[in-house]
This record gives C-alpha cells, sequence and structure tokens, in this order.
C-alpha cells in the first residue's frame, strides 16, 4: 500500500512567508499615512462642530486647526498645505499634502491626500 504525501515543500513555505512578509511590510509602511489621513479629516470635522466656527476668521481657525493637529500626531500638513476661503455658505478649509515613505532601496511609498471641509453658517455639515 503506497501512500502519497501531500502539503507544502520546505521552499514552497519559504517563498509563501517571503511574499507574505513583502506585504505586511508595505502595510506597515502604509496604514501609518491612512491613519493620519483619517485624523485630519477627523479634526476638520470637529472644529466645524465648533460653535460659531463659520464666524471666525482665517488666522482663527488654522490656530485651531493646527491644535487639533498637534492633539492628533498629525506631522505630515504644514501651514501651506491648508487653504481657508470664505464663501456664501461660510468657510470653506481644504488641506491638500502629499507623503513619501521610503519603501525598498530606492523605491518610495508616495501617498497624495486632500480633503474639503464646510463650515455652514446655520450649523449644519
Amino acid at each position: 500500500m503506497k501512500r502519497n504525501q501531500s502539503g507544502i515543500t520546505l521552499i514552497g513555505f519559504i517563498l509563501l512567508l517571503a511574499v507574505v512578509g513583502v506585504f505586511a511590510y508595505m502595510g506597515m509602511k502604509l496604514v501609518p499615512m491612512y491613519t493620519e489621513f483619517y485624523s485630519v479629516k477627523r479634526s476638520l470635522a470637529d472644529l466645524a462642530k465648533e460653535p460659531g466656527a463659520s464666524q471666525m476668521d482665517s488666522g482663527k481657525v488654522r490656530t485651531l486647526l493646527f491644535r487639533r493637529f498637534e492633539m492628533s500626531y498629525v506631522e505630515s500638513v504644514k501651514p501651506t498645505n491648508v487653504k481657508i476661503v470664505r464663501n456664501d455658505e461660510g468657510i470653506q478649509v481644504a488641506v491638500a499634502y502629499e507623503v513619501r515613505r521610503p519603501l525598498i532601496a530606492n523605491l518610495d511609498v508616495v501617498g497624495r491626500f486632500n480633503t474639503v471641509q464646510q463650515m455652514r453658517s446655520n450649523g449644519s455639515d
């Protein structure tokens, strides 16, 4: 009675670990970029809920926004990445920035993020 063995070989297992390791390494580079972006979005949404946010001047909005960024450990957004425009509906705050992280050797991961928050005069979102 001949029995055939089935399963993965040692070389196959090492190759599988290498592929899983590369994807895990890429995830460790990408996940912090996206969590920082969601912190930026949350900071903008929280600022829009602030009482009287649509009546503030742009300097006050910028100061409050960067305080929230400091509390949320947002380090990639610089003052030049924030545009504050007053319009008919209130104040529109746009944040557009780029994050570049080294991946392997001379390869980089680049993330471009853009979000806009409208702070309406009537207090709605």
